[in-house]
């Protein structure tokens, strides 16, 4: 064992092989199988970490980044052993740049965290993956959320990133510039790549003014197609919503179940609006006309921020609605994303394969970029029930796929999605794996994630 050998370059009170410890970083939230890593070590700065991936290449140890492990696809599950390399001490928000609405992080640093720092300059980053994920995390996967119908998803914010590669060499992929024409864009290449091009230890980002007002809205449908159609018109008429959610009607109901609200059991969609107060009035008015245009049967919006989140209930309570309705069981969340056009056939093909199958399941989607979730209740230490709600994943994968779409909008390939990337990207995924290999030659940056050879 190499604990002793890596108890010489970084303090030994931060190097473990506790059971306890190593138990927390053998899985996410995702139904990947666990599997336990060698060792977990908590680097406090990036000379330290070069270090420690410098001595692991040499030696082939694998490195598997690690923040608050809120993922979806096992990305942070050790399935060669090696080290969990866990960000909690690198957590500082090093540099808020107010006039050039910039902001520089530490990768440990939360989303939660950074916005309530960003606050007293009236500013905050707009990427809201829902969990309170750490930046790093967020870069890897290339998250995005609620919000990125206006703001755009995690790559869209990076300026730039300081990254430790698998020799220890530490480069930058930008600048602080808003736009460049020089050279190769590193940002848009590491940004999503999953920990397996190098380690983040430094990333700067896009920030934005926290808007004076805002409001929210939630319209109920008759159909799916009603729904996603209405959403469409809203989009065509460049009304600049800030989020704009879908969530099915079998998921109201069982909201209605866990909260005892009586909410229209049918396809709702819930908008959020941000702007001045004059301007946020004519935005409201005129998606009530449109959406009223699609068959919508019930409208009620509010202005009151507590009044506010109650509206937002059935979308932000969808999971833990299942979760207490069908207790010992896990929600597994497919993860999916096609052009507007596409969606209403695609989300009414899920809805068919959950009823069909007789599973227990919901469907959600950020209805505005083209992404949505269907939520399979699994019992966790069911096969059968794994390998069913898998062949429903599967499915729903193969139809956006085949409709110019792609297998996963925001979660990430991890494990989960490692099996579809062939068929996803064709020879491109050649591209991709010798820009692996040519960083990363020996292979100890997160291995097994996203390629299956």
């Amino acid at each position: 064992m190499y604990v002793d050998e890596l108890k010489k370059i970084i303090d030994a009170d931060r190097v473990t092989i506790n059971p306890t410890m190593l138990e927390q970083h053998s899985k996410d939230e995702s139904y990947h199988t666990p599997c336990l890593p060698d060792a977990v070590v908590f680097p406090k700065t990036t000379e330290e970490v070069s270090r420690i991936v410098a001595w692991a290449n040499e030696r082939h140890v694998p490195i598997i980044p690690f923040g608050v492990a809120s993922g979806m696809e096992g990305q942070i599950i050790p399935q060669q052993g090696g080290i969990s390399l866990d960000f909690q001490l690198m957590n500082r928000v090093l540099e808020v740049k107010p006039q050039d609405f910039l902001v520089r992080v530490q990768p440990g640093v939360t989303r939660m965290q950074l916005n309530k720092e960003l606050k007293k300059y009236g500013l905050f980053f707009s990427v809201d993956p829902g969990a309170d994920a750490t930046i790093g995390g967020m870069a890897a996967t290339n998250a995005s959320g609620t919000t990125s119908v206006r703001y755009g998803i995690m790559r869209d914010q990076v300026r730039d990133m300081e990254v430790v590669l698998a020799d220890g060499r530490i480069i930058h992929t930008g600048s602080m510039a808003a736009k460049s024409s020089s050279g190769y864009h590193l940002n848009g290449i590491f940004v999503g790549s999953e920990g397996t091009l190098g380690v983040f230890t430094e990333l700067t980002l896009k920030l934005y003014g926290i808007p004076e007002a805002s409001v929210t809205a939630r319209a109920s449908f008759p159909t799916v197609t009603d729904a996603v159609a209405a959403a469409c018109a809203v989009m065509a008429a460049a009304i600049p919503v800030a989020r704009m959610e879908l969530v099915d009607g079998r998921s109201i109901q069982q909201v209605n179940r866990y909260k005892g609200t009586g909410y229209p059991e049918l396809s709702t969609l819930f908008f959020e609006f941000h702007g001045n107060e004059a301007g946020l009035a004519h935005d409201l008015a005129f998606a009530q006309e449109i959406v009223g245009e699609h068959g919508c049967s019930d409208f009620i919006s509010e202005t009151d921020s507590l009044r506010q989140a109650a509206l937002w209930e059935a979308r932000h309570h969808l999971a833990y609605a299942f979760l207490h309705g069908y207790p010992g069981k896990k929600a597994m969340s497919t993860d999916v994303c096609l052009p507007l056009s596409e969606l209403a056939g695609a989300i009414g093909h899920a809805r068919e394969l959950i009823e069909q199958s007789g599973m227990v399941g919901g469907i959600v989607g950020h209805i505005g970029d083209g992404n949505f979730h269907s939520l399979l209740m699994v019992q966790p230490d069911s096969s059968a029930d794994i390998e069913q709600a898998e062949a429903i994943n599967a499915q729903i994968v193969s139809y956006a796929l085949s409709r110019g779409g792609t297998c996963t909008g925001e979660h990430g390939v991890g494990l989960g999605k490692a099996k579809y990337q062939r068929t996803e990207h064709g020879a491109a995924l050649d591209v991709m794996y010798a820009m692996k290999q040519m960083l990363d030659p020996n292979n100890i940056l997160n291995p097994g994630k996203i390629f299956i050879f």
